[in-house]
Formats: C-alpha cells, sequence, structure tokens
C-alpha cells in the first residue's frame, strides 16, 4: 500500500525538521524520514560534541593559567570519562528534545528507516512506499577515507569515532590542516594527549590569508602541538603497537608516531545510496546535488537543502537553505543562495571569525583595497581577560567604501563577527560603520575603530 503526503523530507539534520514544521503548519501532510539519529552531525557528531569538548578543554587550560590571574591551584587533571560523559549527555539532550518535538508535531509523520527514490514522485522507506507532491533532500555529508598507501594496514578514526573514545589516546597524530583537524588537535592537546598535525599544503588552512595562518599555528605550537606541513608523502604503516604516519620524503624526520591517527581530509554527501538516478535527480563528479540559486534540483518538485549540494557545509548554511526555500515556496518571496554572503568560524582558542572575502580573494577579483589591522594587545577588553593573542582585520574596497571581508582572530572573535556580518547584510559602508557607538569595555568596540584606521 502507499502512503500519500503532501510533501516529504529526508534527513533530520539542521534544514530537514524545520523545513516540517513549516510546511506541516500550513496544514499539510508532511513525512520526515531519518535513518539513524535525528539532528543529523551537528548534533550528533559535530557541533554540539565538539564544543562541548571545546569548553572543557578551555576550563582545563584556564586551570592550568590560574596562577597568571593571581588564583592558587594545584594541579590540574582530566579526567576523560567524565568530560565524555558530559558531551554525551548534552548531545543526548538535543536529540531527545528535538525528536519529541518533531513526533509530536501535527500534521507530520516521523519516520525511521532508509529513504530510496523511486520514482520522482515515490521513494520507498522500509517496507512503505511513500508518495508526494514535493520532496526536500536534507541528507548531510560524512568523512572521507582517502587510500593513501597502508591505511588498509592500520585502524585510523574518523571525527565521529573519535568522538566515541573511552580512553584518553596517549599520541594523537591528526592528518589534515584544516577546520576539523585543528579543533580536535587543540582539544586533546589540552587533555593531555601528545598530537601532531600533518598537513600536505605549505600552509595551515589555506583559504585563508597568509596572516591568519601564521598567527594559528604559531598558537597551536605554542601549546605544544607538532606542526608538519608539506607532507607529500603520506602512508600509514604498523610500528608495534603504534601507527607510523609517514610525512616527508625529502626534509625533516620522515614519519611521525602515533597510538591513534585521526583522518581530517574532508568530507562526501550522502547521495551514493539514495536512487537519486530513479527520481532524475542530477548530481555532480563529486555526489553533490546540483541545484539552482532558489535550491531546487534537476526535478522543479525537489529540492537540496544542507550540505548534500555543495552549496554550503555548515549548521548556518544549512538553515539558512530552508529559510530560503521555504520562503519561495510559501511566502512568495524571491531568495537566493548567491546572495548570503560566506561566515564562518574556527573554534580553536583564541576562535577565528571570518566573513566575506580574505584580503587575497578581494585582490583576485579586482578590488584595489584598504586594510584596516588591531592586534588583541591594543584592545583592552583582551588584556584584561589575559588573553591577547590574535588581532582583527577588515577588508575595504577602496572606491566604494564597501566592506568585502573581515577576520576577528582573538579572544570573542567568533562572536564580534557578527556585527561585521550584519553590516555587510544592511550594505553598511566602512565609514558608517566607525559612526556606531559601541559598548566598553568589549572586543567589539574597536571593529569601528579599526573601520576609521584603514590604509591608504
Amino acid at each position: 500500500m502507499t502512503r500519500r503526503f503532501d510533501a516529504i523530507v529526508i534527513g533530520a539534520g539542521q534544514a530537514g525538521p524545520s523545513m516540517a514544521g513549516r510546511i506541516a503548519a500550513t496544514g499539510q501532510k508532511v513525512a520526515l524520514i531519518e535513518r539513524k539519529l535525528v539532528g543529523g552531525t551537528c548534533v550528533n557528531s559535530g557541533c554540539t560534541p565538539t564544543k562541548t569538548l571545546v569548553a572543557s578543554a578551555y576550563a582545563a587550560h584556564l586551570a592550568r593559567r590560574a596562577g597568571d590571574f593571581g588564583v592558587s591551584a594545584g594541579p590540574v587533571g582530566v579526567d576523560f570519562a567524565a568530560v565524555m560523559a558530559r558531551k554525551d549527555k548534552i548531545v543526548g539532550a538535543s536529540r531527545s528534545n528535538l525528536e519529541a518535538w518533531l513526533k509530536g508535531l501535527a500534521n507530520s509523520t516521523l519516520i525511521e528507516g532508509q529513504a530510496r527514490f523511486l520514482s520522482p514522485t515515490t521513494v520507498q522507506a522500509g517496507d512503505d512506499v511513500l508518495e508526494a507532491r514535493r520532496f526536500f533532500i536534507n541528507v548531510g555529508c560524512r568523512a572521507i577515507a582517502p587510500d593513501f598507501p597502508g591505511r588498509d594496514q592500520v585502524r585510523t578514526l574518523t571525527s565521529t569515532r573519535l568522538l566515541e573514545l573511552d580512553a584518553l589516546p596517549p599520541r594523537l597524530v591528526i592528518v589534515g590542516g584544516s577546520y576539523i583537524g585543528l579543533e580536535f588537535a587543540q582539544i586533546f592537546r589540552r587533555f593531555g594527549c601528545a598530537v601532531t598535525v600533518v598537513e600536505k599544503m605549505p600552509r595551515l588552512i589555506s583559504r585563508e590569508d597568509e596572516g591568519v595562518s601564521d598567527a594559528i599555528r604559531e598558537a597551536l605550537e605554542a601549546e605544544g602541538i607538532v606542526i608538519r606541513c608539506d607532507a607529500e608523502c603520506i602512508s600509514f604503516a604498523p610500528r608495534g603497537a603504534e601507527i607510523a604516519v609517514g610525512v616527508n620524503c625529502a626534509a625533516g624526520e620522515p614519519e611521525e608516531l602515533g597510538s591513534h591517527v585521526l583522518l581530517a581530509v574532508g568530507r562526501r554527501p550522502n547521495t551514493d545510496d539514495l536512487g537519486l538516478d530513479a527520481a532524475g535527480v542530477k548530481v555532480d563528479a563529486h555526489g553533490y546535488i546540483q541545484v539552482d540559486d532558489g535550491l531546487r534540483t534537476s526535478v522543479p518538485h525537489i529540492w537540496a537543502l544542507g550540505d548534500c549540494n555543495g552549496r554550503g557545509a555548515f549548521t548556518h548554511t544549512s538553515y539558512n537553505d530552508y529559510e530560503i526555500a521555504a520562503a519561495n515556496l510559501l511566502d512568495g518571496a524571491h531568495r537566493s543562495v548567491s546572495d548570503r554572503i560566506p561566515a564562518y568560524a574556527l573554534y580553536i582558542d583564541p576562535p577565528l571569525g571570518r566573513v566575506g572575502l580574505t584580503e587575497a580573494e578581494a585582490r583576485a577579483k579586482g578590488h584595489v583595497v584598504r586594510i584596516g589591522y588591531r592586534p588583541m594587545t591594543r584592545v583592552a577588553r583582551a588584556i584584561e581577560k589575559g588573553e591577547t593573542r590574535g588581532f582583527i582585520k577588515v577588508v575595504v574596497d577602496r572606491d566604494t567604501d564597501a566592506i568585502l571581508g573581515a577576520a576577528i582572530f582573538g579572544v570573542g572573535g567568533d562572536e564580534a563577527i557578527h556585527g561585521v556580518i550584519e553590516a555587510m547584510a544592511a550594505g553598511v559602508t566602512a565609514t558608517a560603520y566607525t559612526r556606531a557607538m559601541a559598548i566598553h569595555p568589549t572586543v567589539s568596540e574597536l571593529v569601528p575603530t579599526v573601520f576609521g584606521d584603514l590604509s591608504p
């Protein structure tokens, strides 16, 4: 028997539940299909668990620095089991609250199972065949494990498996010097691990301006994290109870040893088992679902939201996909994914908040730029908190005074960047930004000052 709905949402990540709720609120009948855990990557193996661990790692780090603030403290220890139990409790509460909301949603049915398209208008989930007028795909991505030489001879971890450990690794080698890898590097170093980061490129997080990459490397090395860039010969081999990670064929120590190895080298969309061919939905060479600026696929009644469409790789971009699709479908709006301004954060300590273009990107696009820069050593709030590493940097078009981008690497950078995000969204010029009266003492109060002190 075929069950009929007005809309079917596949995947309960960040966009799916909100879309189901919004459509159900109009009185339409909705099915939400999830094959494993509601909440998707963010709740279960991404933002929620990792930022919980970031908080525990920061507490350990601050406790070790107690003397810097005139506070007496004894030896600092990390109870890894307690840390992980706290993480599991927070994740479990977040997931169960979302599941309870979904199950209590009027006009909506939560179905557990793997969804596969049988045709452009039907999917199968378990023994059920479901039919609908509209579909919204929100299936996310998963970590990849490239076929490095020797990888089949050793046991490596993904970011998900690392979050399931019940004992602290003595020596952790992380392959991949980008956002996920660096967050885990600092977390586990602060928990007491010896940590080495192996990166193929000449510098960490190479999409950032060189000055940002260098400052982040300096911050991590100051905490005892070993950084190996230019790793052109990545390979694996067992060495007794440890794993040897080949790093470089030409210079430096040829390998690094670790008790555990994390592969943090990219992700791929969960689209290979959805039966998209049967629906006529086109994907690119990497498996990402092709969408237009309104997030419709090659089949007009099917939308793809979140990481699986290749138009963003963050929780906030996934949720914004929902907002765009819902506004266009239900509110008669004409919103476009191309209109949004890229923004994200790196949650090491201190955090990096980023929006818009880097200086290098702006110049590559033909802008003549003015740069504003202020080190955190000249930010009163950072001095008072004893956290003066980092800087504020802004990029402005010389001819139009338009704000092109900003990076705030420093205490509160992930929060302070929002003033620039909102100004750019509203079309506020750099000159207009300088006229805002900010609250003292904060990190944010120096952002208008930086815009008022641009290079010629």
